[in-house]
C-alpha cells in the first residue's frame, strides 16, 4: 500500500490502484511487454488494473475452470472489451464490420448490448486484442476509458420520436465524453503502434492518478427517464424551450450510484442529489468541475467509498455543491419543474417528427445472437445493416432501435424480419420491463447466475401475471449476479442480486420511474422462494390496486415494505 498525509498530520494508507496509477507512466505500464509473452493469455496483476483503462477485463470462463485446473491448464483466459459510444448511435458500416470480427474472433460469437448504451465482445484472446483495436481506429470508434477510475460512456435518451431533442442530447453525450477523454498516448502507442515518444503527458483534469473511483454520466430529457438518472455520479435533466424544439438548459444531479458491499452496512445504494438548474452553455464548466472537486476530495484509501455518493454524504451535499460553484465560477439557479412518466423504451414503429421511421427492437438481455431455428437475430441485424441508411441506437435498456428509416426502406426492413423471425408480437410486457446483467460464465465478480437465469425465470413470472389476468401490465424486474448492480437491480420494483449459485437477495418497493430505492425484503433465498413471494405480493396487488397502480408503490401503500427514503440513513432498517 502507498500511504498520504491528511490534514491532521495522520497517515492514511492509499488503496494499491492507486499505487498501480501512479507507478503507471500515464496508463502504460508493462501491457506492451505483457502482449509479447506468449507463455500465459492473460495480463499480470498491474496490468489486469492498468487494461480496464484502454476499456478491457480480464475474465476466463467459469464454466470450464475446473475442468481445465484438472488437467493441469492455465483459466481459459480471455478479454471482454467495451467500446467507447456516447450516446449510444453507431452506422450499419461500423456494425457490419464488429459483427464479422465477433464471428472470427471471440469464443462466443456473440455481441452484447449493455445498460451503458454500448457493445461489448465477450471472448476475446490476446492475440486478436490489437487487430481489433485496429478496426475499432479504422471504423472511427474506440475503447478508451470505458473501464477503469475514469468517466466512462456517457449515455443519453434514445427516444426516437423527438429526433430535434435527442440530436442535441446526442451531440451533448459526445462534447462531454471528448472533454473528459484521458489525454494519454498510452492507448496509441500500445494499440495502434503509435510513436512513442519522451513522456510529457498531462491530465489536467484527471490527473496522474486519475479519479479514485469510476465516474457515470446520464442525460435524460423528461418524460423518459430511459437512462436511470439517479444511477449515475452526474446527471442532466434538460429543460426544453415552450416555444421550439430547443434545450435551453439542464437540470442537475449529483452523486447517484447503486453498489453495495454484502455485510458492510457503510455501503448503500444511493439517489442523486439535486443541486440546480444551468444554461445548456454552462454544461462543460459544471461538468469539469463536478468531476475535479470528486478527483479531489473522493476517498483514495478505500476504494469501497470511493465514489461520489459517499464524498457527498462525507462532506455534505451543501458543502460539495459550493466547491462546484466556486470551480466553475457558477451559480446554479433553482431547479425546473420536471416529472418523469416513463423509462422502459418504446417498442414497435414508430414515426418522428422528422417524418422518419424508427423501429425499436426487444433484446432479451442485449445478446445479439441466433437462436436458430426461431429466432436468428445476428442474422437478420446484419442484413438490415446492409440495406439500412440511417443509423442504430442502443439503449440504456439493452435494446436496439433502427433510426431513420425511410418511408421507401420500410417495407423492406419488415420483411428482413419476418425472414428471420425477429418480431415483438409475441413478447408481454413484463419480459420487456426486465433484464439482467452478463455474470457467468464470464464475469469474475458474479456470485450467481443472471442472464442466463432471466429468461426461464421471467416465463414463471409471466405465468404469475396471467394467472392474475395482468398479461397486459408490467413491473419493473432486474437481476444482477451481484451487489454492484450493473442491471440497475436497486432502482427496480422487484430486484434480485446474487448471493451465491441459485440464491438472491429480494428487494422489493422501488417504483416504475426509477425514483425511489427498493428495500431489502428477503435475504438468501432460493428461485421457489421468490416465486412464492412473487405469487403472494402479485396477487394482493391485483386485487387491492387502485387506479393502475404500480406494482411498486403498491407494496409501499400496503405495508409489505416501508419506503426507503434516504438510503443513507434508512436502507438497512
Amino acid at each position: 500500500m502507498n500511504t498520504k498525509h491528511n490534514n491532521n498530520n495522520n497517515i492514511t494508507l492509499l488503496s494499491d490502484n492507486e499505487r498501480i496509477k501512479k507507478a503507471s507512466n500515464f496508463l502504460r505500464g508493462t501491457i506492451a511487454q505483457n502482449l509479447d509473452n506468449s507463455l500465459t493469455g492473460g495480463f499480470n496483476a498491474d496490468n489486469i488494473q492498468l487494461i480496464k483503462f484502454h476499456g478491457m477485463y480480464q475474465q476466463d470462463d467459469r464454466d470450464v475452470r475446473i475442468e481445465r485446473e484438472n488437467q493441469k491448464l492455465e483459466p481459459l483466459i480471455n478479454m471482454m472489451l467495451r467500446c467507447r459510444l456516447p450516446g449510444g448511435v453507431i452506422t450499419p458500416t461500423q456494425w457490419l464490420a464488429i459483427d464479422d470480427f465477433s464471428k472470427q474472433y471471440t469464443l462466443y460469437g456473440t455481441i452484447r448490448l449493455t445498460t451503458r448504451q454500448t457493445f461489448q465482445l465477450h471472448g476475446l484472446l490476446k492475440p486478436n486484442l490489437k487487430s481489433l483495436h485496429n478496426l475499432l481506429n479504422k471504423l472511427g470508434l474506440d475503447s478508451i476509458a470505458t473501464a477503469g477510475d475514469v468517466n466512462r460512456n456517457v449515455i443519453c435518451t434514445a427516444n426516437p420520436m423527438e429526433s430535434t431533442l435527442h440530436y442535441q442530447v446526442w451531440e451533448l453525450a459526445k462534447n462531454i465524453s471528448a472533454h473528459l477523454l484521458p489525454k494519454s498516448r498510452a492507448y496509441a502507442e500500445i494499440w495502434l503502434d503509435g510513436k512513442k515518444t519522451e513522456s510529457t503527458d498531462s491530465e489536467p483534469i484527471l490527473s496522474a492518478t486519475y479519479l479514485p473511483r469510476k465516474f457515470k454520466i446520464a442525460i435524460a430529457i423528461p418524460p423518459m427517464n430511459d437512462v436511470d438518472v439517479h444511477a449515475n455520479d452526474l446527471s442532466f435533466i434538460a429543460i426544453k424551450s415552450n416555444n421550439t424544439e430547443k434545450i435551453i438548459g439542464f437540470n442537475v444531479l449529483v452523486g447517484g450510484g447503486l453498489a453495495m458491499t454484502y455485510g458492510d452496512i457503510t455501503t448503500y445504494p444511493r439517489k442523486a442529489s439535486e443541486f440546480g438548474y444551468i444554461v445548456t452553455k454552462d454544461v462543460l464548466k459544471i461538468t469539469e468541475a463536478v468531476v475535479t472537486t470528486q478527483r479531489d476530495w473522493g476517498d483514495r484509501s478505500d476504494r469501497k467509498h470511493a465514489k461520489t455518493k459517499y464524498t457527498l454524504d462525507r462532506v455534505g451535499t451543501a458543502v460539495f455543491k459550493s466547491e462546484v460553484e466556486r470551480r466553475s465560477g457558477i451559480k446554479f439557479h433553482p431547479i425546473h419543474p420536471y416529472i418523469f412518466t416513463n423509462r422502459g423504451d418504446r417498442f414497435g414503429w414508430v414515426q418522428g417528427i422528422d417524418g422518419d421511421w424508427h423501429l425499436t427492437l426487444f433484446i432479451e438481455n442485449g445478446r445479439i445472437l441466433n437462436n436458430a431455428p426461431k429466432k436468428l437475430l445476428k442474422y437478420g441485424i446484419s442484413e438490415i445493416a446492409r440495406v439500412h441508411s440511417g443509423s442504430f441506437r442502443l439503449t440504456a435498456n439493452q435494446n436496439l432501435i433502427i433510426s431513420g428509416i425511410s418511408k421507401d426502406n420500410k417495407l423492406l426492413i419488415e420483411n428482413i424480419l419476418k425472414k428471420y423471425g425477429i418480431t415483438n408480437d409475441d413478447i408481454m410486457p413484463q419480459r420487456q420491463a426486465s433484464m439482467a446483467c452478463v455474470a457467468l460464465p464470464t464475469c469474475p465478480l458474479a456470485m450467481a447466475e443472471a442472464e442466463r437465469f432471466l429468461p426461464e425465470f421471467i416465463t414463471k413470472v409471466e405465468n404469475i401475471m396471467s394467472k392474475y389476468k395482468l398479461e397486459k401490465d408490467a413491473i419493473v424486474l432486474r437481476v444482477t449476479g451481484c451487489p454492484n448492480s450493473c442491471a440497475r437491480a436497486m432502482l427496480s420494483e422487484i430486484g434480485l442480486t446474487g448471493r451465491s449459485i441459485g440464491r438472491y437477495n429480494l428487494y422489493l418497493g422501488g417504483n416504475n420511474i426509477g425514483t425511489r430505492i427498493p428495500r431489502l425484503y428477503k435475504e438468501n433465498i432460493t428461485e421457489i422462494d421468490i416465486l412464492n413471494i412473487l405469487d403472494m405480493t402479485i396477487e394482493r396487488w391485483a386485487k387491492e390496486r387502485i387506479n393502475k397502480e404500480s406494482y411498486g408503490d403498491y407494496v409501499v401503500r400496503s405495508g409489505i415494505v416501508n419506503a426507503v427514503v434516504n438510503s443513507e440513513k434508512d436502507f438497512y432498517e
